[in-house]
């Protein structure tokens, strides 16, 4: 029988979703020659190649990938052993990592962190901000125990290594400066707003959410600015350079800003939560991840 190592698995995984050995040894805080030292040691004792040349790159062989595959099954239950554990030691006390990006931290993680000091006095909430896209190599990484992103944001459909709940769908509200023509107009779509400079940032993920809902509306949107932050986009909107996509979980009171819905075929971006497959046993994890349902559920 093959003599299995835990931690030599866990680097040929890391190898497989970074694709190289260097960015492996960089997310892994190793150097690429114990990487790779590891990986000929794991090969050595389960008795295959694992990794054969691909020009100035590695790839992994269909024995390789059959490992990871039965792998998964035990990292997996791993985790289960781990989140009983600790159940079983510290009942309903500890602690969660909880990662986050910025407009769920006031709008769902706070509310949550309130009802938990109440309702689960013991478990404690450490909060990192992260943006949406960091969130899953985070919570991969072990940084975090719980991740909160958006859909678009998620991994490939049939990655294993996480259970993913959808929190909310958070409607998108089209920004307007006071006094601008449509403000008032009844039945606004998205599509009356196809000749306005629009205020979003160059790139990421609000990028591609603003783009992508414009053009399911049937245009391409002119972008006018370009910024990330919600105070700065909701600035220039007061100040008539703009208008923008704002998520009515970011929407935040201002004087010279009217905020309109957009109906029945308005955009929408689907918040999640995410732990690693496995951990969501925890009673701890359960405990937030249920406060945080509440929260999500009050907000729809």
């Amino acid at each position: 029988m093959a003599e299995w190592d835990i931690r030599k698995l866990h680097i040929l995984r890391t190898l497989r979703e970074q694709g190289t050995v260097t960015a492996t040894a960089d997310a892994l805080r190793m150097t690429p020659s114990a990487v790779s030292q590891q990986l000929t040691n794991l090969a050595k004792q389960v008795g295959v190649p694992l990794l054969e040349a691909q020009g100035r790159r590695v790839r992994l062989t269909d024995a390789a990938r059959l490992v990871l595959r039965h792998a998964e099954v035990v990292f997996e239950q791993l985790e289960r052993a781990d989140a009983e554990l600790a159940a079983h030691v510290r009942g309903e006390v500890g602690e969660v990592r909880v990662g986050a990006f910025s407009t769920a931290v006031p709008a769902l993680v706070v509310p949550a962190v309130r009802a938990l000091r109440v309702s689960s006095p013991g478990v404690s909430v450490r909060v990192r901000e992260a943006e949406a896209g960091e969130a899953y190599e985070l919570l991969a990484a072990g940084e975090v125990d719980l991740a909160l992103s958006l859909a678009a944001q998620a991994p490939v459909v049939g990655d294993g290594r996480f259970t993913r709940v959808e929190l909310l769908a958070d409607p998108l509200d089209v920004a307007l400066p006071r006094g601008h023509e449509l403000a008032d107009v009844e039945g606004l779509r998205l599509a009356d707003l196809a000749g306005e400079a629009w205020i979003f940032g160059g790139s990421g993920p609000w990028s591609d959410i603003t783009r992508g809902a414009c053009e399911a509306a049937g245009f391409t949107p002119r972008q006018g600015h370009s910024a990330a932050g919600w105070t700065a986009i909701l600035a220039m909107v007061e100040a008539g350079m703009g208008v923008a996509l704002v998520p009515r979980m970011a929407a935040a009171g201002r004087g010279g800003v009217v905020m309109r819905g957009l109906g029945a075929d308005r955009p929408v971006r689907h918040v999640v939560a995410a732990v690693r497959r496995g951990s969501e046993a925890g009673v701890v994890v359960r405990r937030v991840m249920e406060a945080l349902a509440g929260v999500a559920a009050g907000l729809g």
